[in-house]
């Protein structure tokens, strides 16, 4: 049992579950019958509420800088769009076509990374983009055909990648104004998004704001809390753990797992050519993956 106390182990066992229990989020969202903006807001504001307890909790403090206050509030903002446009993909298209769009913020990372704080781009992550979206191309041919709601699917599901990116580069920022603990900073990002989602889903959501059943606000408690709070603090605290290539193949277990639950828990019809594309696109955000973060 040596390598249940090996923390090289624990790491990897600790992202993987993480990863998967991000795929697993994309059921509960295609189960409950609430509105991409309201199960965003209601997934922000809940682990906002135990991320503040966890603070106090752990004693820890919240930023005094008012430029990393104001970053942690947008990078929230930018996050509850990436989760709103998220969620109406995977109505769209089904939740693993959606989780993998989703999965390309790598590359808008990398566009930013470029344009705005001048890091050098290598070969290697021209040649992962291109086959990106070879592989995206492979995923929505088949889609366009049957799926009238193909092309607001793919859109959305695109642009929650770029939300994402665009919120972790303001994280980043909220650390360079002044270094501040988890807990502290995800109740602030988690407030943030709220605050941006509540007019958002008021105003597009109506009558798919709340919950109809006990059932639907118990999922809505476990998105909010395991989703949000228990996975990501798994892959917060595994990465600086694992290797970058490591980490980089590990991710993907996210769009993997919710692949594999949409194919065979909710019958999503995914062709051949399809599962040839997610393969190349997944591999993609690997190669991605592994060169940015070097």
């Amino acid at each position: 049992m040596r390598w249940i106390n090996n923390p090289q182990t624990l790491s990897i066992l600790g992202l993987l579950i993480g990863c998967i229990l991000f795929g697993m989020g994309s059921l509960i969202v295609a189960y409950v019958d609430v509105g991409a903006y309201a199960m965003s807001f209601w997934r922000l504001a809940i682990s906002s509420v135990v991320f503040v307890l966890l603070a106090r909790l752990f004693r820890q403090k919240f930023p005094q800088s008012r430029s990393a206050l104001i970053y942690a509030l947008l990078a929230g903002a930018a996050l509850g769009l990436d989760l709103a446009l998220w969620h109406e993909s995977i109505h769209a298209v089904g939740p693993g076509i959606s989780t993998l769009l989703n999965s390309l913020q790598i590359f808008f990372l990398t566009f930013i990374g470029f344009y705005f704080f001048a890091e050098h781009q290598k070969l290697i992550q021209l040649v992962s983009l291109i086959l990106a979206v070879m592989g995206v191309v492979l995923i929505a041919s088949p889609e366009f055909g049957h799926n009238m709601q193909a092309g607001w699917g793919f859109i959305t599901g695109i642009i929650s990648g770029a939300c994402l990116a665009i919120s972790l580069t303001w994280v980043r920022q909220v650390h360079y104004h002044e270094p501040t603990p988890l807990f502290s900073l995800m109740a602030l990002v988690g407030l943030g998004g709220a605050i941006v989602m509540l007019p958002l889903m008021l105003w597009l959501d109506q009558d798919h704001i709340l919950p109809k059943t006990p059932h639907e606000l118990g999922w809505i408690l476990v998105y909010g809390t395991v989703m949000q709070c228990l996975a990501f603090g798994a892959i917060t605290f595994s990465i600086p753990r694992l290797s970058l290539a490591v980490t980089g193949l590990l991710l993907l277990s996210e769009p993997v797992a919710a692949l594999v639950l949409d194919y065979f828990w909710l019958n999503k019809t995914i062709t051949l050519i399809q599962w040839l594309g997610a393969i190349l696109t997944m591999f993609a955000i690997y190669l991605g993956s592994v060169k940015v973060r070097h």
